[in-house]
This record gives structure tokens, sequence and C-alpha cells, in this order.
């Protein structure tokens, strides 16, 4: 079943920009990203963070300002602004994670919105407002300014990321978050030092959200302040939930539901998407707890 699933969600992905709209198959891949790095710190940790934003819009700050400046290839601009946004994590991280529940997300929060001021202030790199725009989307010479053949280019990239998330929830390093997860205290007591196995998985969830940053920024090209507002850490935490959180598949799921659900509504003329994908999230909550991955994974096993 395992294979036969991979191999299934391989074939879609291939397919995805043939049946979809370029742009918003890209756009799936970004937030897909961005999903499994809240749930590697959510749904196998036990942290939920308010500030990934910081590492998303810092990510796609830096990818955008190397690609226009140096002239680098996407997936060295990519990986780049995926270490910035490691790095940016690990000052953040050792001050976050020695807080628990509501104050840890709180936390987070607080130095995300520090970040968001500092970029809205420092115009002279991040332009204020106005955003970085024009950003180039080149691969060692080749002009990949059609989204249909950058969504192919930027793919692997996606799936290295998620067989990366895949591994280290199913290595000895994922089941000693399952266990500080469930019981920090026995975890302790068995020689784990959980404020390092919490801090490390910060930072990989950082980076993870660096990766989906700076490929947002080579999709549209252009960088903005909302990148780092807090609602963007709110819609990614909404993703995760929706498709089932400690699923790490269901934030891909999730994902692509509210990418493809707001694309829907955007092209209807409807201006509320909001609304619908609070009610979405409410309905999620109070019916399908586990969300739709985690249910359909559930009904399967039983």
């Amino acid at each position: 079943m395992r294979w036969l699933l991979l191999a299934v969600g391989a074939g879609v992905a291939l397919w995805l920009p043939n049946g979809l709209y370029a742009p918003v198959a890209v756009e799936m891949l970004c937030w897909a990203l961005f999903a499994v790095a809240i749930d590697l710190l959510l749904g196998y940790t036990g942290l939920l963070s308010f500030g990934h934003a910081a590492f998303w819009g810092s990510s796609a700050y830096v990818t955008g300002l190397i690609a226009i400046n140096l002239g680098w290839p996407f997936p060295l601009a990519v990986l780049a602004g995926a270490l910035a946004a490691a790095g940016l994590a690990v000052p953040i991280g050792y001050l976050a994670v020695r807080r628990t529940g509501i104050y840890f997300a709180m936390v987070t929060l607080a130095f995300a919105q520090m970040v968001y001021y500092i970029a809205n202030e420092w115009r002279s790199v991040t332009r204020g407002e106005n955003g970085i725009q024009d950003v180039p989307r080149t691969l060692f010479g080749l002009d990949l300014s059609d989204e249909y053949y950058f969504y192919y280019a930027a793919l692997p990239i996606v799936a290295l990321g998620l067989f990366g998330a895949w591994r280290i929830v199913h290595s000895p390093f994922g089941r000693v978050l399952v266990a500080v997860r469930d019981n920090p205290a026995r975890a302790r007591a068995l020689g784990y030092p959980v404020h390092r196995y919490k801090l490390l998985a910060f930072v990989l969830s950082a980076f993870l959200a660096g990766l989906g940053g700076g490929l947002f920024a080579m999709a549209h090209r252009f960088v903005s302040l909302d990148t780092l507002h807090w609602t963007t850490s709110g819609k990614a935490v909404i993703v995760v939930v929706l498709g089932g959180i400690g699923t790490l598949w269901g934030g891909v799921v999730g994902s692509a539901l509210i990418v493809r659900l707001e694309d829907w509504l955007a092209f209807s003329g409807f201006e509320q998407v909001g609304l619908v994908t609070g009610g979405i999230f409410v309905v999620t909550v109070l019916l399908f707890r586990r969300g739709i991955w985690g249910t359909l994974a559930r009904l399967r096993r039983s």
C-alpha cells in the first residue's frame, strides 16, 4: 500500500501542471514544504509555532537578493535562503524551546514580528513596502520564466525536502522527538537532552520552511513584507490541521486543497477567502480531528 500511494503521488505530481494552471501547481509545491515544516515541529515535537513566517520570509528575501545581485542559479539561491533561515532559527530557537505550550507560541510570534518590523525599516535592502521585484529565474544559463518548466525544475527540490522530512521522522532521532512530545520528563530521565532535541527540530523545521520560502520567491519573482507577516504562519497551521497533524503527508494534501480552493474563489470573484478557509478549519477541528489524511489513514488501518 505504501509503494502504491507513493506511485500515485508521483504520478499526480508529474501530471499536476498539465491539469491545473501552472502557477497554481508551483504554489502547491511551496506550501507543501511549509506545511511539512510546521508538522515536523507541531506533530512530532509538540511545539506550535506562530513565527515560522520569519523563516519563510527571510529565506524569500535572501533568495531574491542573491538571484538579483549575484546571479546564482535558482537552486543555489534557494539553498542559500534556506541556510539563512536555519541560521536565524538558532538564536530564536535557543530562547523559545525553553518555553512550552502557549508561551512557546507567543515567543515565536514575538520574534517573527520583530523580524517583520526590521524588514520594514531596512528599506535599503528590503525596499520596504515596495518589495523586491523582477527576481531572475535561471538554471545554469537556461531561462525558466515559463511557469510550466519552472515547476518541473522545482519538483526535485521539493521531493528531496519531503524525503528528508520523512527520513527524519522515521529515524531514531524522530522517535526521540515523539518521546519528547509525549513525555518530556521521562525522556529527560532516560538521559536525552530535551532542549537540544527541540532546538535541532526547530532548526530543521526552519530549513524546510526556508526551502519553501525560497521557491515561493522564485515562483512569484517578487518578495513582499506579506511573506513575513504572522498571518502567513497562521495559514500554514490551518493547512496542517486540515491535512492531519502528525501525518507528514497531510501537509501536502492540505496545501493542495487550500491553494486550489483559494485559486477557485479568486477566479470566481469571491473576496472573503478567509471566511471560507476559517469555516473549513472549524469544521475540520470539530468533525475530523485527525484531519483529512489522518482520517483516511485510520480508516485504512481499520
